[in-house]
């Protein structure tokens, strides 16, 4: 395997979170607004990823064959359909953003070397499909603003000038901070989640948004006002701790945390449960049962 390639596609669709054998007050206490009729409608974004080794040509595959196999097996009957209806797998299992990547990985294995399917419903929620039967792995997104200052306490301020440089200015620096939160899970046969998507957002609004937004991170967080310096790093791993226990409770297991604060800096962390950080692609097992 030389080079993995990806092709990025988009299509338009509606789809409706319904089960007909459970009741109207069932349905809505389960799915919310997402049970509301006729449907609700996204304009989903569709990252294939694929894995092979460079012809005589220099190429993995001719894009133009790629963006054709994508139109012809997923795109060009996804866009502009409800989902509920358009393919068969849609009508056992639920078209949510787990189990469309999961039905689209099914559908191009045998035409491209996939190695991983992401799948945007928004920005701020996509799902990621590596072949592996039920187990998909679900992410959120979201903001707060927060001040902090790097210094550790009882250094002079030479001395943390010297270590954290402009960060360390006593009156502090604020961030508009971004925060991507990713489980892993075994998506259910009938709803096609892999957690309760309002209860992972209630969870880190809960825990998280409501906890740091506008506040200074030093003087406001018990944490931090105890002399823990709120660098990036420890920032990150405190919200891990904060989240990890409860994301169980849910089901889930907390596989990463990416945490950014600006353009041009973001720090990943991984659940403390996760030995293997990165999924092993089919492509990756393939390799390992020929050798």
């Amino acid at each position: 395997m030389d080079c993995i390639i990806n092709r990025r596609a988009q299509f338009s669709a509606s789809h409706r979170y319904w089960l007909p054998e459970l009741s109207e007050a069932e349905n809505r206490e389960r799915f919310g607004r997402c049970a509301n009729a006729p449907g609700h409608g996204h304009n989903y974004e569709l990252i294939v990823s694929m894995a092979g080794q460079l012809d005589e040509f220099g190429m993995v595959l001719n894009l133009s064959d790629i963006k054709h196999d994508i139109k012809r097996e997923v795109t060009g009957q996804l866009d502009f359909s409800y989902l509920n209806d358009v393919w068969p797998e849609f009508s056992q299992t639920l078209p949510t953003t787990e189990n469309i990547a999961k039905v689209v990985w099914e559908r191009l294995e045998s035409h491209l070397p996939l190695v991983q399917i992401r799948l945007y419903e928004h920005a701020e929620l996509w799902a990621d499909y590596y072949g592996n039967g039920n187990e998909v792995y679900f992410s959120i997104g979201t903001h707060f603003n927060a001040a902090r200052r790097l210094a550790i306490p009882g250094a002079s301020d030479d001395e943390n000038e010297r270590i954290y440089g402009k960060g360390a200015r006593p009156y502090g620096h604020g961030h508009n901070y971004h925060l991507e939160v990713t489980v892993k899970g075994e998506m259910d046969d009938r709803t096609g989640m892999s957690v309760d998507l309002g209860a992972l957002l209630d969870l880190v609004g809960d825990r998280v948004e409501e906890v740091f937004d506008h506040t200074f991170l030093n003087y406001d967080i018990p944490y931090f006002a105890e002399g823990i310096v709120p660098t990036h790093e420890n920032f990150a791993l405190r919200i891990r701790d904060i989240l990890e226990a409860p994301i169980a409770e849910l089901g889930a297991t907390l596989h990463k945390l990416k945490l950014i604060e600006s353009a041009g800096t973001a720090c990943e962390v991984f659940g403390t449960q996760v030995a293997e950080p990165f999924p092993q692609t089919v492509a990756q097992r393939r390799v390992v049962a020929a050798g």
